[in-house]
């Protein structure tokens, strides 16, 4: 049993016994404060409330907080208004309940205290306050998310500056691993470098109402590979903690474990972790589900031995001839973004009146039409160079960007054997994601100090890409994404704007 759980059935407990005192105090059978769900069916009796208030509970994720509504006002009718004593109620009723039944110094004043209380208004305020934070945080914990495309990696389909509703229930809220935060804050305080939150208090992974993601759906998750990071403006979430080991030992021709010395003692307190839930927000289409074997070849995914349609949207680059230099306006005009912001620009010179440029189809039709445009070729498959770079990281794979695969999805309950290879493609699934001391000892495996030759995952992974296939870090670069780092489901557009101000066709745009 993790400590964790161990302290919440502990607080869990402690409640109830305040409960207990807190009913005999009020008249109420003690015995009732005791048994959950009751207790506030007699709780909303003896404060002679409106039994809708009891049944409210019932309702998924918003119930709960009906619940501490139930117990703040029952707190209230021992004469305990304050805000200190609402913020106890809340927090603390693991010890403010049992102080309320057993104090000498606490009774039970009764619903004329309740009705004879009136509130300043400052205190209105400040109350209004409150409840609104609270509101927007359960709200975004676990019903919709606000999300902003910061980058044109899924492009045609979702544009920089998109603004998106992102829904937590699409595949079950998600309990947040860290829940002691400051409101609105993902994992840093505004204009600082500092912690937004503290971890001395985790929960373990918890979904309510699970649901399965689908093939083709646009998840928002937490970059996996963001658990560890160097903490600055050149890397971040751009250039990952494990690219700068890997790029020092191809340039360097050195072991991982001296590239990886060699940077810590470059970027020292830099690297910093993150908890699962404080990691960055990527959002991605989800080409490959647990289970599923997937393949690249020639830019085309098969799933399972089967060819897979392109996204409506999607873009790869092209290389682009010309008979004069190309005018931005006239390229942005027709969507394709010719701008000083490299996050943003999809055009790329490579000399005198040659481009490189990322397209849609239907960008590359009008395109044609300009007469300066002499030819338009598809960029040529990536090359082979590439393999030291891409997941699983072994040049002997000979993949590309364009040329990937086959490669398995772990599904959970899956058993694998313990070999070379498969260690190399899924030991970062067992000894990170998954929490296993793993060790290998005169070529034998040992997971958990125990002789190993399978191992059983006991979660599902998927497999994310951009759509903008040419311009996006995914899984392709950095493998699976666990189940735990699902944030939700990117359902609709309620804003964007561009270059030219507000893009108006795209506001309520559902997202496919």
């Amino acid at each position: 049993m993790s400590i964790g759980l161990l302290l919440f059935i502990v607080a869990s407990i402690a409640v109830l016994i305040g409960l207990y005192g807190m009913f005999k105090k009020a008249g109420i059978a003690p015995w009732k404060g005791l048994i959950p769900l009751y207790n506030t069916w007699c709780m909303v009796e003896k404060m002679e409330l409106k039994k809708i208030w009891f049944f409210l509970q019932l309702i998924p994720i918003a119930g709960q907080f009906i619940t501490i509504w139930i117990n703040i006002k029952f707190v209230e009718h021992f004469g305990r208004f304050g805000l200190w004593h609402h913020f106890l109620t809340v927090f603390f009723p693991f010890i403010y309940f049992p102080y309320l039944g057993f104090s000498e110094m606490e009774r039970y004043s009764g619903t004329a205290v309740v009705r004879n209380y009136k509130k300043g208004a400052i205190r209105e305020w400040v109350d209004a306050a409150v409840f609104a934070i609270v509101a927007a945080t359960l709200i975004r914990t676990f019903v919709f998310e606000a999300y902003t495309i910061p980058t044109p990696s899924m492009e045609k389909t979702l544009l920089v500056n998109d603004f998106l509703f992102v829904s937590k229930f699409a595949y079950g809220p998600r309990i947040p691993e860290t829940p002691l935060a400051l409101p609105f804050m993902h994992h840093t305080i505004l204009g600082t470098n500092t912690k937004s939150y503290v971890e001395w208090i985790k929960i373990p992974y918890t979904r309510w109402f699970p649901r399965p993601i689908k093939r083709e759906d646009v998840v928002v998750f937490n970059f996996p590979v963001n658990d560890t990071l160097i903490n600055d403006n050149q890397h971040g979430s751009e250039i990952t903690y494990y690219q700068e080991i890997q790029a020092r030992m191809i340039a360097d021709h050195i072991s991982k474990e001296e590239a990886r010395q060699r940077v810590l003692d470059q970027y020292g307190d830099l690297i910093i972790t993150r908890p699962v839930d404080k990691r960055e927000n990527f959002i991605k289409r989800c080409v490959a589900i647990s289970g599923d074997t997937l393949q690249i070849k020639n830019r085309v995914i098969y799933i399972n031995g089967v060819a897979q349609a392109l996204p409506e949207n999607h873009e790869f680059n092209y290389l682009v001839t010309t008979t004069g230099p190309l005018d931005p306006d006239q390229l942005n005009s027709i969507g394709i973004q010719d701008t000083e912001d490299q996050n943003k620009n999809q055009v790329r010179m490579l000399g005198t009146n040659s481009y490189e440029i990322g397209m849609s189809d239907a960008e590359k039709l009008q395109l044609k039409m300009n007469p300066l445009v002499k030819d338009i070729r598809p960029e040529p498959p990536g090359t082979y160079e590439e393999s030291p770079y891409l997941f699983p990281y072994n040049a002997e794979n000979h993949w590309s960007v364009d040329d990937y695969g086959p490669i398995w999805v772990p599904k959970k309950g899956a058993t694998i054997p313990l070999n070379p290879e498969n260690v190399r493609r899924y030991k970062r699934c067992i000894v990170t994601y998954e929490a296993n001391k793993f060790e290998e000892k005169n070529g034998q495996y040992f997971i958990n100090d125990k002789p190993a030759t399978t191992y059983t995952f006991n979660m599902n992974y998927y497999w994310m890409m951009g759509d903008n296939r040419h311009n996006s870090l995914d899984s392709r670069y950095w493998g699976y994404v666990p189940e735990d780092h699902i944030v939700g489901k990117a359902s609709l557009i309620w804003f964007s704007y561009g270059n030219n101000g507000i893009r108006w066709s795209r506001i309520f745009q559902k997202i496919r």
